[in-house]
């Protein structure tokens, strides 16, 4: 079973957040960025958990947008990792945060 969300988070700094995000993944996870596109593999054991399948953040950076893609492997999955994404966003973002996301069913 796969459940997914998407979110498109106003913002100036999409793809400076998505490479900064990306950078700080890349330390413990399946990272691969360029400056507009990115993807992090959450594995479905990571902080403990039991999921039954790997999670995926894709990330793309427009003009004034950053555009984010979450593929989980269970409902559980799903609102941990957008929580997840959401908290780091905001840390990046100090500045203007809290960002933005308006989650849909994908």
């Amino acid at each position: 079973m796969t459940t997914s969300a998407t979110a498109s988070v106003p913002t100036a700094s999409a793809s400076r957040y998505l490479q900064q995000l990306c950078k700080h993944w890349a330390h413990n996870l399946k990272v691969e960025f360029t400056p507009v596109h990115g993807t992090v593999v959450f594995p479905r054991d990571a902080r403990g958990a039991d999921h039954p399948g790997d999670g995926l953040a894709t990330f793309d950076a427009t003009d004034g947008t950053l555009e984010v893609r979450i593929d989980a492997s269970s409902d559980e999955q799903l609102d941990a990792l957008k929580g997840a994404v959401a908290r780091h966003l905001d840390r990046f973002a100090f500045r203007e945060a809290p960002l933005s996301f308006d989650w849909k069913a994908a």
